[in-house]
């Protein structure tokens, strides 16, 4: 995967970082050294009116539904940025405009994974809604490939409200999201800025903000965040001599004796399950320096400003994340609900139909995006 190494004074820059580095390791955001990475080249059929290159045929990892139409579409946010998405809508919809939501997560995937699935699951039960790839992955535009910012992947969220809530058949003052994994956390700094978002589910979330500045389980001290800094600086002078960024190791790719939730990652993104090549988890790689915009942005600052609107918590008791979960339940304000699902890690929620509670979720937003 990799098609150039970092040179050997890099080697020695590791070793001073060793011990933030292998916390961080642990949830899959390391500000780790690695070589260029190639990533999986982009799919064949180009749209037109976007310049985007769209794959036509279904290639997500779950099964096409009988129930929903489904076509994909683009959409621009504030920035410019063209991003590419799967709309799905129920076929058993009459001319009454419908209750929508928009879908997005978890961090690193791409639409034709876990959001697909919920996306088109919530269709099948009577939701217009919206899947769609963040900025700079999966099929949406932006260069350089396979970077992420807090900011601008709020802003993804919010152009998804804006054109969905442009459809003819959308009722505009009943928008809902979701929300997985990390970008729970961004839909919930979403919802916190944007009152257009009615209802916001959290599932099986991430704080990538806090996650990347603390550490996991706030372990970072002092010192290693200051020592990653001027690592990532340091980068920075690289990436600025060499005119292209360096990419961090591939992802989920295990070579032996790593933590269980490293191993489930693994089981999802890297075989038949749930391997996408698009997605940044399936064996590519984010930027070197792709957690320098999340090491000052505390995503939810804000959390209790969503209130009135309700939130919904899902997380899996067994899941190593579930402290994330946990905190942001505590600072929001009512309403709110955590649902614990017992006997699920992390990653069964992003695609086990028997673990992820549709009926709730269903039950949710008929009840807060009703007439």
């Amino acid at each position: 995967m990799n098609e150039a190494t970092l040179r050997i004074t890099n080697i020695k820059r590791r070793t001073a970082l060793k011990g933030f580095v292998q916390g961080s390791i642990l949830v899959g955001l390391a500000v780790a050294l690695g070589g260029q990475t190639a990533l999986a080249a982009t799919p064949s059929a180009t749209n037109a009116a976007s310049g985007l290159r769209l794959t036509q045929e279904w290639d997500k990892v779950f099964p096409k539904s009988e129930k929903v139409d489904h076509q994909k579409i683009t959409f621009k946010n504030r920035y410019g940025i063209i991003l590419a998405a799967d709309l799905y809508l129920p076929k058993n919809r009459e001319s009454q405009r419908l209750a929508a939501i928009v879908v997005g997560g978890p961090f690193g995937a791409v639409k034709e994974q876990s959001s697909g699935l919920y996306a088109q699951t919530m269709a099948e039960r009577g939701f217009v809604t919206l899947a769609f790839d963040g900025s700079y992955t999966g099929e949406s535009g932006g260069e350089p490939r396979n970077v992420a910012s807090p900011d601008i992947n709020t802003e993804d969220f919010s152009a998804a409200v804006d054109f969905i809530g442009l459809l003819p058949y959308v009722d505009r003052e009943r928008i809902g999201a979701i929300g997985v994994c990390g970008w729970g956390g961004m839909v919930l700094n979403t919802a916190a800025v944007d009152k257009r978002i009615k209802a916001v589910v959290a599932s099986t979330m991430y704080d990538i903000s806090r996650v990347v500045s603390k550490g996991y389980n706030d372990s970072m001290t002092a010192e290693q965040r200051t020592q990653a800094l001027e690592q990532l600086g340091r980068q920075r002078w690289e990436d600025a001599a060499n005119g292209r960024p360096s990419y961090q190791p591939p992802y989920n790719v295990l070579k032996g004796g790593e933590a269980q939730f490293l191993v489930d990652y693994h089981a999802y993104y890297m075989t038949p399950r749930g391997y996408h090549p698009r997605a940044v988890n399936s064996g590519n790689a984010w930027t070197i320096t792709n957690n320098l915009s999340f090491m000052n942005f505390p995503q939810l600052t804000y959390i209790k400003e969503i209130s009135p609107r309700p939130i919904l918590f899902v997380h899996g008791e067994k899941a190593h994340s579930l402290y994330f979960a946990q905190t942001a339940y505590a600072a929001a304000a009512e309403p709110k609900e955590l649902v614990i699902i017992p006997g699920a890690n992390h990653v069964d929620l992003y695609d086990q139909v028997d673990k992820i509670p549709f009926d709730a979720m269903t039950t949710f937003f008929n009840k807060y995006l009703q007439r």
